[in-house]
């Protein structure tokens, strides 16, 4: 996975090691749209005298610990400790964040962040640029794909052990604040020094958006941030004057976010004021129903909803709506699961806590949240379990029981138990996946041979029109076994076999990285997607999404 300096890592949070080990989007894929006005909150208890107990008993605890134990005693880092073992015993959606932790949690479903804007990769211990964003000052200071960032402000970052946290940390800063960079470039014998000012460097959840053919627009979305709507729309908007009569939505390994934009976006699709979403939680506090309101931009022509088991939350939340109203095909394999509500509530030092509220229903009734009664380790499991039980290459049988059955608007049958059952499902396709293949992604072989080819060919490739490139060009064997000898230098042992298995993949995945370094994601995901099992099978099942738009399905 690739990173900007919007800080999209695996960071650690001081929770469980469920929390701790899963992906920071996930944990906290919050449902706030509504709820964000957490500043009001006071505690309230069935059993006030039970509360005050508590209370009195853990400071007391404290105090002691502080005054009288043999050793010094870190007490806030001992309370923080206490609060999350504590909250370990409600669900694995409630968290607790430090408050030196805050910032970095919150900037994922920020839309924008300020540094000097570089989406970069650490090969061999080592900062190379991916791409400059656009607009942001590196791009205006000509800083390129292929740089080697070895410096950053007269230190050395380069052979240190350098981490992703430790790149954001370097930098992003402050706007209008100046950061010296030292850049290793082929060829040039000496190092290039450069001074670029930091600024606000707008990301996106919109990865792409392109017309398949004349009439099948496609539009990725990979989370649900502050500014997913307008981009939705924008995609939306400038497919259909291109001719858009049919698409494609894909929410795979969309891990959630705000709420209110996942019901803007479901909005877009469904007519009338049909159900989206409720919520249901202790008394009526927190309950809501929300329903369509207004005049969706493409509420008639087929839709299909890609999905699989990385779309979590407000991803779910989409693609409930449109399955529950009869307004989507999902094809792919059951979603994520995730269907509770955290509400943000800030702590008086500058800590926060993020309480499971409520949960959400599909407009059938179903509660998406998958189970979690048999503990945080086993929740955590659950991806890999689904994996060892098989579900990735047919459907789970024990899911689709009558306990489990609801039925959407016209009747048709769907299936609660955690996460979204697809209409069609599709196998994870691992015919031509290996452990060789998986060497050279590890290692990071593909993506530095991609960048050095670009590099060296940068005046002829950038010369071709993406249709021209998509049609002619072609990995030869030659370039194969050049990676194969960088791979080869690198550690990763040849095997005939996997490498045999995995040669045409290995062709597509070339070409798309090379196509990225030219065109951007427009030119990657178009190549990547001829080898893609999930989009294939949708593009065979648009007669289905026509009859479902028509009101037939």
């Amino acid at each position: 996975m690739n990173n900007t300096e919007h800080g999209e890592e695996k960071k650690n949070i001081r929770n469980s090691p469920f929390q701790i080990r899963l992906p920071l989007f996930i944990a906290l894929a919050l449902a706030v749209g509504v709820l964000i006005g957490a500043n009001t909150f006071s505690p309230s208890s069935t059993n006030p005298q039970g509360t005050a107990k508590s209370y009195l008993k853990f400071r007391d605890i404290l105090s002691y610990i502080d005054r009288d134990y043999v050793d010094t005693v870190d007490i806030e880092e001992l309370s923080d400790y206490a609060i999350t073992k504590m909250l370990e015993k409600l669900d694995p959606h409630t968290s607790y964040i430090p408050a030196d932790e805050l910032a970095m949690a919150r900037s994922y479903l920020e839309g924008d962040f300020e540094g000097i804007g570089v989406e970069f990769n650490i090969f061999n211990d080592t900062i190379y640029v991916i791409s400059p964003l656009s607009g942001g000052p590196s791009e205006a200071a000509g800083i390129q794909a292929g740089d080697k960032i070895i410096e950053v402000d007269g230190k050395k970052v380069a052979g240190v052990g350098i981490n992703n946290e430790g790149v954001f940390k370097h930098l992003r800063g402050p706007k209008g604040s100046k950061v010296n960079l030292t850049i290793k470039r082929q060829g040039t014998k000496k190092p290039l020094s450069f001074t670029l000012q930091r600024s606000k460097i707008p990301t996106h959840s919109v990865d792409v958006s392109y017309m398949v053919d004349e009439r099948t627009g496609y539009i990725k979305v990979s989370r649900f941030s502050a500014t997913t709507y307008d981009e939705f729309k924008e995609a939306l908007t400038g497919l259909k004057k291109k001719g858009l009569q049919r698409l494609i939505l894909d929410l795979r390994g969309n891990p959630g976010g705000y709420m209110d934009h996942a019901i803007r976006m479901a909005d877009e699709f469904i007519s009338g004021d049909k159900m989206i979403v409720y919520t249901d939680g202790k008394g009526d506090k927190y309950d809501s129903k929300t329903f369509a309101r207004t005049k969706g931009d493409f509420e008639n022509g087929p839709v299909i909803v890609l999905l699989d088991e990385g779309s979590a939350s407000a991803a779910e939340i989409v693609a409930g709506a449109l399955q529950d109203n009869d307004r989507a095909l999902i094809v792919g394999r059951r979603s994520f699961g995730k269907g509770l509500v955290q509400m943000p509530i800030p702590l008086n030092d500058g800590s926060e806590l993020r309480l499971t509220i409520s949960r959400y229903y599909t407009p059938s009734g179903r509660s998406i949240q998958k189970p979690y009664t048999a503990g945080a380790e086993e929740y955590e499991m659950d991806i890999l379990n689904r994996f060892e039980n098989g579900e990735y290459f047919h459907p789970d049988s024990s899911l689709f029981v009558d306990s489990l059955k609801y039925e959407t608007l016209r009747g048709r049958t769907v299936y609660g138990g955690g996460g979204i059952m697809p209409d069609v499902f599709v196998a994870r396709d691992t015919m031509e996946l290996s452990p060789y293949l998986s060497q050279l992604y590890n290692k990071n072989v593909i993506r530095e041979y991609t960048l050095e080819y670009y590099r060296g060919h940068r005046k002829e490739l950038e010369k071709l029109s993406f249709e021209k490139f998509n049609k002619n060009f072609q990995v030869t064997d030659k370039m194969l076994q050049e990676i194969v000898q960088m791979a080869k230098a690198a550690g990763v042992e040849f095997k005939q076999e996997e490498y045999a298995r995995s040669k045409d993949l290995l062709r597509n995945n070339v070409k798309a990285f090379i196509a990225r370094s030219i065109y951007g994601n427009k030119g990657f995901f178009p190549v990547l997607h001829e080898s893609d099992e999930e989009f294939q099978e949708a593009l065979k099942h648009f007669n289905q999404a026509m009859s479902m738009a028509k009101g037939k399905g």
